[in-house]
């Protein structure tokens, strides 16, 4: 009975008592929203990333989160998402309190499909950072017509009494925002987008944004072998390739496995292998974000033994798939919408999502039908696109490859090459693509250089890259893989003669001898050392 009692106090004293991370100091962070307010926090020391981020959606009151993450900057100026499944003490390191900022991560494929009118207004958000910061770019008129849903989603209608004649300047849109633009702007939101409230103004831009070829982009800076920069981002329809004003390369997400017989495989340089790792992780979660059809079809991807030493990566969250249709059964009353704007000319009251899509007008394509009609045709056969990084142990460069496996059937062979050929290039706007660098995953100071300060002497960086020793040793290691696989394919499909397969069981015949040889040469001489063993010791015995 004593010794019963004796446990029961100790166990009520170990309840009782702190456990020891509650005893360690709170870590502080502050996370800056999109509408450029702050949200502090403590947090304790083995506090995950999913605990931000549902810290973060509750105070929105959000449920369609998923499209959302929080992302942070390393000391060497990397960008990085949150890990939600790791502490975020040990994806940080740099010294409190920490800062992050919470944004689209997961861009949605239709955003008519959003279900709550908050999800859109975030959404809205962060497209307007991204026009302003040069990230979404587009053609004149469609910029034209996005600025103007901007003017009347947070202005309202045009009254000649309460606006001056330059209203427009008020509002900083564009990185490069000219006169003849500002003027495009008046005109449309003066004429055409009249009595629109601000839920049905930012639907339509987002209607309008979605058809853009730089929607969803995160671009991240590269150079390719000669030395030119490009820009690479993954989207909900591939991977893409910008420099200049073209989109240069759409290669877009698999949806099978079949018999793969065209491969392109398509060299870039990061600045870091840190950037060159980011932009990998970036390729494997938006793969599986977009393309698969279950979270439980996610499979862990590692890096080849020569890309970080074999890394392994999974995504861990949702699909778009089931984000759609956990979306489609929300059942409460919508959350009010707390808008941060100029000015409102007018009252409105906040319309479901039913309402906007009955109000919604009719929206003109920003892509003309020649081009649809390309992006479609280029999808009609099975792409698999494979991500892998290389040489984290290069000092000033990393490279990055892309292999494009594209199955077709015979018969279509050259047609689907010359559409392949035509959707391959294309003009995104009359402005070069240059987004900016302080708003770039690796970003810089715009003093310091901006994007050409992450490389320094390109062209020296590659031509060394290409003569070291090393890296000639694995590009030819990896020729002489290629090289064997295709012997064996073609073994594979042209079955040897008679003569032929003669020589091969004597080769293999002489080779089975050779190593039974081999191992009697090494076990005669233990026989007879067991055997003198075993005379010596009879004899004594």
């Amino acid at each position: 009975n004593l010794f019963s009692c004796c446990s029961m106090k100790m166990k009520m004293l170990r309840l009782r008592s702190p456990s020891v991370s509650s005893l360690e100091p709170e870590l502080h962070c502050t996370v800056r929203l999109l509408d450029d307010s702050e949200l502090s926090c403590s947090i304790q020391r083995d506090t995950k990333g999913q605990f931000l981020l549902d810290h973060v959606c509750n105070h929105y009151s959000l449920l369609e989160k998923d499209y959302f993450g929080i992302r942070y900057v390393d000391p060497e100026k990397q960008r990085h998402w949150l890990d939600p499944t790791k502490p975020v003490a040990k994806q940080m390191k740099c010294q409190q309190p920490y800062t992050m900022c919470f944004r689209v991560k997961f861009y949605p494929q239709e955003p008519i499909k959003i279900k709550e009118e908050l999800t859109r207004y975030l959404l809205y958000l962060q497209l307007k950072r991204d026009l302003y910061h040069g990230r979404l770019l587009c053609p004149f008129a469609d910029a034209a017509y996005l600025g103007a849903c901007i003017v009347q989603a947070e202005l309202g209608d045009y009254d000649a009494d309460e606006h001056p004649s330059d209203y427009i300047s008020d509002f900083k849109l564009f990185p490069k925002q000219s006169l003849k633009l500002e003027r495009k702007i008046m005109e449309i939101h003066q004429n055409e987008l009249r009595g629109q409230c601000p839920a049905l103004a930012e639907l339509n831009l987002l209607q309008r944004a979605h058809t853009l070829d730089t929607y969803g982009v995160d671009p991240h800076p590269c150079k390719d072998f000669t030395g030119t920069t490009a820009f690479l981002g993954f989207t909900a329809r591939g991977f893409m390739v910008f420099q200049g004003n073209k989109r240069i390369h759409l290669l877009k997400w698999y949806r099978n496995f079949g018999n793969l017989q065209k491969k392109l495989v398509l060299t870039f340089h990061t600045s870091t292998p840190a950037a060159c790792k980011h932009l990998w992780k970036c390729g494997v979660e938006n793969q599986a974000f977009y393309k698969c059809a279950k979270s439980s079809q996610i499979k862990t991807v590692s890096s080849s033994n020569i890309f970080f030493k074999g890394t392994r990566f999974r995504y861990s969250g949702r699909v778009a798939k089931e984000v759609i249709e956990a979306s489609s059964k929300i059942q409460r009353d919508p959350p009010v919408v707390h808008r941060s704007q100029l000015g409102q000319s007018r009252s409105y009251n906040s319309l479901s999502h039913k309402q906007l899509i009955m109000n919604m007008e009719p929206l003109l394509p920003a892509l003309s039908s020649t081009k649809e009609h390309r992006e479609t045709s280029a999808d009609n056969g099975n792409t698999h696109t494979h991500t892998h990084t290389h040489s984290p142990t290069l000092l000033s460069g990393s490279l990055f490859s892309v292999t494009y496996k594209n199955c077709r059937e015979m018969e279509r062979r050259e047609q689907e090459a010359e559409e392949e050929q035509e959707a391959g290039s294309l003009t995104i706007s009359d402005l070069v693509y240059s987004p900016c660098a302080s708003m770039l995953p690796t970003p810089v100071e715009e003093g310091q250089g901006g994007v050409d300060f992450l490389f320094q002497s390109p062209g020296r960086l590659l031509r060394e890259l290409h003569a070291d020793p090393e890296m000639q040793a694995e590009l030819q290691a990896e020729r002489e893989r290629e090289l064997a696989r295709e012997a064996l394919r073609q073994s594979l499909c042209n079955p040897p003669s008679g003569r032929q397969q003669l020589s091969a069981c004597i080769r293999s015949a002489a080779r089975l001898l050779v190593v039974a040889a081999l191992i009697l040469l090494i076990l005669l001489p233990l026989l007879l050392v067991l055997l003198l063993l075993l005379v010596f010791f009879s004899k004594k015995t």
